[in-house]
């Protein structure tokens, strides 16, 4: 069965969802093609406070409030002695509502995404797996072909997106996968029912808390008395004497005091979760006819909470250029230029804090001791003001530590690139 649109995107998560509720508000004919069933699950739970503009935008917010998510006021670090910051409040820095953000449920999240794309005209086709991109003589994509069960369906459209999130539908299959050359991490996580939570507007806090050799325990307090716990380390620090993902677990909480208090009497809610091979990026964002968003283009070690972030934003950024395109009856690789311009050097002031937070040698509170006139455009930084200039504030890193090159890869397919 062939169906026709002038968009058809692969993936219904967050980046998906935006790319698809932009292009339909511009009146076009949009499918989501979605290989789960809704609800379903998916990690990645913690919003940063500039999630929130994005989120308006869509008209998203009210539901998002309303959906009774863990309210998450600051972040802090524990020491593997047990030691915690000070939390750092984002009214501290911003007067705003954004400054109140959440810790979400992914599976009721990402539903809430999904069904209002679906109230602002996309057509969702559940439970069907792209399977193939189509291409014309020209070598051009046209459309993609999908499975729903046994039976074959045929999407042509002028534009596809993916956003087929950590699948990397098109990059797998232009085998345009770099993955990033020193953030080579593996993930192990789960969650904990009954785990202890601090008080007051400390209660929803994101907690980055230390091992030895620079990895680190994630903690996210969620609603209904569950806590997403995650391990983000080396693997050959992880693997040591075991891959049993449930001893690796009980050896580290050993290994942080302030864990073990917060995970002390609480109870495993959920089976043990690995991934590896953490940050990567496709050599390209676009060719003729195909446009990536979300974590189908890339993705970044989770140290500092960017990834539903950036999901939103490329996905709403690449709307954006995709209305223009298809606007103007071109929808050419070099349409996307600007896009990726934009999006990529964002991502590329993420990408040196990542560096940073593992550096042996470097310590932000250093930074901040040297060079205080730089704490307010770190803290944009890390709180998602990132389309900006931080010249000054990687020159003043860098004196700590050497600083990443910017990657050379990532942009549009186009003739030049070819």
């Amino acid at each position: 069965m062939e169906h026709v649109f002038d968009v058809v995107i692969v993936g219904g998560g967050p980046a998906g969802c935006a790319a698809g509720i932009h292009l339909a508000k511009e009146g076009h004919r949009v499918a989501i093609l979605e290989k789960a069933r809704f609800p379903r699950y998916m990690v990645g739970e913690s919003l940063i406070p500039y999630c929130y503009f994005p989120l308006e935008r869509l008209g998203l917010l009210d539901k998002i409030e309303a959906a009774g998510f863990q309210a998450k006021h600051s972040v802090q670090f524990a020491s593997t002695n047990g030691n915690c910051s000070q939390p750092f409040y984002f009214q501290q820095h911003m007067n705003h509502r954004a400054a109140t953000t959440w810790q979400v449920d992914r599976a009721a999240f990402d539903q809430i995404l999904l069904d209002h794309a679906r109230e602002m005209g996309v057509q969702v086709f559940e439970e069907t797996a792209a399977r193939a991109l189509i291409r014309d003589d020209a070598g051009s994509v046209i459309g993609v072909q999908a499975r729903r069960g046994d039976e074959p369906l045929t999407f042509a459209a002028t534009l596809t997106i993916d956003a087929s999130g950590r699948d990397t539908f098109a990059m797998t299959k232009n085998q345009w996968r770099v993955r990033d050359p020193y953030l080579k991490k593996v993930a192990i996580w789960t969650y904990y029912e009954h785990a202890k939570r601090d008080t007051g507007l400390d209660e929803g806090a994101t907690t980055i808390a230390y091992l030895p050799d620079k990895g680190w325990f994630w903690f996210l307090p969620l609603s209904k008395n569950l806590t997403s716990v995650g391990i983000v380390a080396e693997k050959d620090y992880l693997y040591a004497e075991t891959r049993d993902p449930a001893a690796i677990f009980a050896r580290e909480i050993e290994n942080n005091l302030w864990i073990k208090d917060h995970l002390a009497g609480a109870r495993v809610a959920g089976e043990y979760r690995v991934t590896g091979d953490y940050s990567y990026r496709s050599k390209h964002i676009a060719e003729d006819g195909l446009v990536l968003v979300g974590d189908a283009f890339a993705f970044l070690d989770p140290v500092f909470s960017s990834g539903l972030f950036l999901a939103l934003v490329s996905g709403e950024m690449g709307g954006m250029a995709a209305n223009e395109a298809l606007r103007d009856g071109d929808v050419s690789a070099s349409r996307f230029a600007d896009y990726a311009e934009s999006f990529i050097g964002g991502m590329e002031a993420f990408r040196k804090l990542v560096y940073l937070f593992y550096d042996h040698d470097f310590r932000f509170g250093h930074l901040v001791k040297r060079h205080p006139d730089r704490r307010p455009e770190l803290t944009d930084c890390l709180i998602g003001n990132i389309f900006r200039d931080f010249d000054k504030l990687f020159q003043a890193m860098s004196e700590f530590a050497p600083l990443p090159e910017p990657l050379s890869h990532g942009r549009p397919l186009t003739a030049a690139t070819r």
